[in-house]
């Protein structure tokens, strides 16, 4: 409560209880349901509403409600950790999505969730809960297992002092078995999500690294779990997350594991090579291509923490 008094003392704080009342499961609300959900008087939101729609941060539609504008999606495009990670990871994801026809996804963490910055959609695929923009709890997923593998401790011991949600009988919700699973995923450099969040979806997902050499977010395929062969698919995850990482200037640390030659084997030829030339490329430019930190102005020390 005194939270909530703290975020609406100010019209500022105000506002941005108005612009939280909208999410993915009511984009378009009324003034009445943005009142009650953002908890505020009726003229209070009335009058707010009137001015974030006049700058375009909200948007009128013909049937009196209101939806999220477009102004606000362009200012927070500008967001380095979405953009231009997006930006630098998409060929890789592209190709990825291509070789697997699955869905691809590629995540950072933000405090004690995971936020998805881009999704690519396979024809057929699993259908998944994620969404771009959309957060989601860290543990059961792969992208969010593998950050938060790499998180300092004390947000592992934070996310695990909380109570863990099941989503399915497989979810993994004692702090124990999360704890040896983290241990696991730091030793192989790759997560095999089974069935954590739905019972008929599967994820492989790897490590992404910044240029200080620490985890700055992660990639993964999300496959349908009973027709799934995951081992066949670290190969290409894998060599996905190290182009990305070669894109953002990183060095190949001894946890990015490099493919060896058996694994290599399970990849077409065409696929890998280009994944590889494309890794190639990224080395090529990597002194001169913007990176997480660098576009966002933050330094980073050799942990990849900011400073």
């Amino acid at each position: 409560m005194q939270e909530r008094q703290r975020t609406t003392a100010t019209v500022t704080g105000r506002a941005l209880r108005v612009l939280e009342a909208f999410s993915s499961t009511r984009p378009v609300l009324r003034l009445t349901d943005i009142s009650r959900y953002s908890d505020l008087p009726l003229t209070t939101t009335y009058r707010l509403v009137k001015e974030l729609t006049c700058w375009g941060a909200l948007e009128r539609e013909d049937s009196g409600g209101y939806r999220i504008g477009l102004k606000l999606w362009e200012i927070a495009a500008l967001a380095p950790r979405g953009l231009g990670l997006r930006e630098l990871a998409l060929p890789f994801l592209a190709d990825l999505s291509q070789f697997t026809r699955e869905n691809v996804q590629l995540a950072v963490r933000e405090d004690l969730s995971v936020v998805y910055v881009e999704r690519l959609a396979g024809r057929g695929a699993v259908p998944v809960l994620t969404r771009v923009g959309g957060r989601f709890s860290l543990p059961p997923t792969g992208v969010g297992l593998v950050l938060l593998a790499h998180a300092p401790a004390a947000v592992q011991e934070q996310v695990l002092s909380q109570p863990l949600t099941r989503y399915t009988e497989r979810t993994l919700c004692s702090p124990a078995q999360v704890r040896r699973f983290l241990a696991e995923v730091r030793q192989t450099g790759v997560v095999i999500s089974n069935r954590q969040i739905t019972m008929d979806s599967l994820s492989v997902a790897a490590p992404v690294y910044g240029p200080g050499g620490g985890v700055v977010a992660a990639v993964s395929v999300v496959v349908h779990a009973d027709t799934a062969h995951p081992h066949s698919l670290i190969p290409p995850v894998r060599a996905a997350a190290r182009g990305i990482s070669r894109a953002l200037g990183a060095p190949v640390p001894n946890g990015l594991h490099m493919m060896g030659g058996a694994e290599q084997a399970q990849l077409t030829v065409s696929t890998a090579a280009c994944l590889a030339d494309r890794a190639a490329a990224a080395d090529r430019v990597k002194s001169c291509a913007p990176t997480v930190a660098q576009a966002s102005g933050r330094r980073e020390d050799r942990a990849g923490h900011p400073v």
